[in-house]
């Protein structure tokens, strides 16, 4: 789907396609080495009750003790993608609007379900951060990301309140929020924010794109709204056996010091990109989530030089608000991280030849 030359359509996982498993990855933004072995493990027990259909009550039950919430508010989603498939079919809308550069799916979603969608840009000079007032007040639907894909920007969960009004949903996209040390400004658990809907994701900070397992919260007769427009089991008993998990006591551990190692890695990245600031380099700062921003000279060739060399990253034209001059960057380890700075550097001495 192409709006006013952005490809909404195309995804981090075009850049790592046939030739992919030759190219370290940094366009797709799920973290590496995942899923862990103990959750594969715990995975791989649920196969054996496959012959069954599949029973979401368990796992809904823990996703909605996460987040204190009644069971009412949570809706199990086939990742958080689906979610804004099910709000596009069920609302009844008049002016819905996304706030860009953010994930383009929910623009899509919209759009296939025969919805006019109005856009707000987030711009660059500010630091792509929102102003509330820039939304229109007629406004009966707002989506927006946070921390926002590809921006990386963390907005205050204050200014996302701002937002909210009676007659309005409210749609905040959290899918890295977990990737987020204490996940601050979380509107997850949030009952007290009108017509809030907030997503997330248990692909990312997992390693579970391939399964498919996301969720939604939000008041119950909008769940009740979505629901409806799901298929009969919608999410498998892998899937199912995965929400549980990821939402246990030592998930969430493990997910909040991989958030704290994951912001050293950013750190680093940055700093790293940082030397390259005399080429042209800029990085859209601060960065908040598990990836980065960055703008240069002659990108398009510089990406395709990356890949020559070895590296595939994630193009950022494709994004409303954003242009050729772009690329997002997953955050890696360390040794990756500097290996991927001495290809830059490569790359971006052949670009200017």
């Amino acid at each position: 789907m192409h709006t006013d030359g952005h490809d909404l359509r195309h995804h981090g996982d075009a850049e790592v396609r046939d030739d992919g498993s030759a190219l370290v990855d940094l366009a797709v933004n799920v973290r590496a080495d995942t899923p862990p072995e103990w959750l594969r493990t715990h995975i791989a027990g649920s196969l054996t009750a496959l012959a069954a259909y599949p029973d979401g009550r368990a796992a809904r039950a823990a996703v909605a003790a996460r987040h204190g919430l009644p069971v009412e508010r949570v809706l199990l989603t086939a990742g958080a993608a689906e979610a804004f498939v099910l709000l596009a079919r069920a609302s009844k809308v008049r002016r819905p609007v996304v706030v860009h550069p953010q994930f383009t799916e929910p623009e899509a979603a919209l759009r296939d379900a025969g919805h006019a969608v109005d856009r707000v840009l987030l711009r660059e000079e500010d630091g792509f951060r929102l102003d509330p007032a820039a939304v229109p007040e007629d406004a009966d639907l707002v989506v927006i990301g946070n921390p926002t894909n590809p921006t990386s920007v963390l907005h205050p969960a204050a200014s996302l309140a701002e937002l909210a009004r009676p007659w309005r949903t409210l749609v905040v996209d959290e899918a890295f929020m977990d990737a987020v040390p204490g996940e601050r400004e979380a509107l997850a658990g949030r009952t007290d924010v009108p017509g809030l809907v907030v997503l997330r994701s248990l692909t990312k900070t997992w390693g579970l794109a391939g399964l498919r397992i996301g969720y939604v919260l939000a008041d119950p007769e909008t769940i009740t709204e979505l629901e409806r427009a799901q298929p009969l089991w919608p999410v498998s008993t892998p899937a199912l056996a995965a929400a549980e998990a990821c939402v246990s006591p030592r998930a969430l551990a493990e997910a909040a010091h991989a958030a704290h190692r994951l912001a050293a890695d950013r750190a680093h990245l940055v700093a790293g990109l940082e030397e390259f600031a005399s080429d042209g380099v800029r990085v859209a700062e601060p960065a908040e989530g598990p990836f980065v921003l960055v703008r240069l000279p002659r990108a398009a060739t510089v990406r395709r030089h990356l890949r020559t060399l070895g590296f595939a990253v994630r193009r950022g034209d494709t994004f409303p608000g954003l242009g050729e001059e772009w690329l997002r960057l997953a955050v890696r380890d360390r040794q990756t991280v500097n290996q991927f700075l001495q290809a830059l550097d490569q790359a971006l001495a052949l670009a200017s030849d």
